[in-house]
């Protein structure tokens, strides 16, 4: 397996002096950084202490630095390598569910669930799958898939719903929630239908938590995926399975999206920016506002700013049970 590029952790005031210490006694180049306590930097290592507390560790020598400079002499703790045998339940046979587009103005929402299990997990260890909200490149992303896709003993699948079905199911259901928890649920479902490739069978399916209630997820759960334990919880992502999953998520999204510019000749930006709004306006002029539904989702404002409609009225979010004063 390749080392480590990349590691964080959260510092004590005490473990952060220790460490600037450290940097000076052994001759790290003192660096400026925004933000920043203190930074130092030797060949292929980058060390940043944030005054938020963060410490951040780049470069080829950072597996190195970490194993024999940073826990043993300023954590007094061995983590790195140790994480499954100091949490068992890392290794347990489950599976992952995540999605990307839904904050993208164009482009389909893509759901994708994957199956892991110790020997998948081992496999991983060291090759950078996280969340794909951390991966920059799309050329990463699709490597990484590829790695996901091709990992024996690893079941996969996806769920990408194109432009004019999500609309319909929008105009259907009136919310991206219920929308998701469908997606989620129809994921864990059809991977539940290849429960004979999987060994051991999952205990759990894990997803993060969109809803304010874990109920909306419970609910839209069909046959098969109530066999499961449902683990919804805010930043899934940083457990491996989902993280796998959206990655598979993304690249899917990100290769539908490139399709979709191919069809109708047009640059269409990710997110939902001022580029968006332009590319949409570009788009209408070239095909028609009537088309607009099959590139993008509608109850967007942008598709009534675009369009030269009024838009709706904001809705004022509230906490649910809140009280009116």
């Amino acid at each position: 397996m390749n080392p480590i590029t990349s590691y964080t952790a959260k510092l004590t005031d005490e473990q952060a002096k220790l460490l600037e210490w450290h940097l000076r006694e052994n001759n790290f180049e003192p660096r400026t950084v925004p933000y920043a306590r203190f930074a130092g930097s030797k060949p292929d290592l980058n060390i940043v202490f944030y005054e938020s507390g963060k410490l951040v560790v780049q470069g080829k020598k950072t597996q190195e630095f970490v194993e024999f400079e940073l826990e043993p002499l300023i954590l007094k703790e061995a983590k790195l390598g140790y994480e499954t045998t100091l949490n068992p339940e890392l290794l347990a046979p489950r599976i992952g569910v995540d999605e990307s587009g839904k904050g993208d103005f164009f482009g389909p929402l893509c759901v994708a669930g994957v199956y892991v299990n110790a020997e998948v997990i081992e496999r991983w260890k060291m090759i950078g799958i996280r969340d794909s909200k951390n991966i920059s490149s799309d050329k990463r992303i699709n490597e990484l898939a590829r790695v996901i896709r091709e990992t024996p003993g690893c079941v996969y699948t996806s769920v990408p719903i194109g432009n004019e079905a999500y609309n319909r199911l929008y105009t259907k259901m009136g919310s991206v929630n219920l929308i998701l928890a469908w997606g989620h649920a129809r994921v864990i479902e059809n991977l539940m239908l290849l429960k004979h490739k999987m060994n051991p069978p999952p205990v759990r399916a894990i997803s993060d938590q969109f809803a304010s209630s874990k109920e909306v997820v419970q609910k839209a759960l069909m046959g098969l995926g109530r066999d499961l334990e449902l683990v919804q919880r805010h930043k899934a992502e940083e457990d491996l399975a989902v993280a796998a999953a959206s990655i598979l998520a993304r690249d899917e999204f990100v290769t539908r999206l490139h399709r979709l510019e191919k069809e109708y000749g047009v640059k269409l930006p990710k997110g939902a920016s001022t580029a968006v709004e332009e590319a949409a306006k570009e788009f209408i002029a070239k095909n028609g506002a009537e088309a607009l539904p099959k590139i993008a989702k509608t109850h967007f404002r942008t598709a009534y700013r675009v369009q030269g409609l009024p838009e709706p009225p904001k809705v004022e979010w509230r906490k649910p049970n809140a009280k009116k004063e």
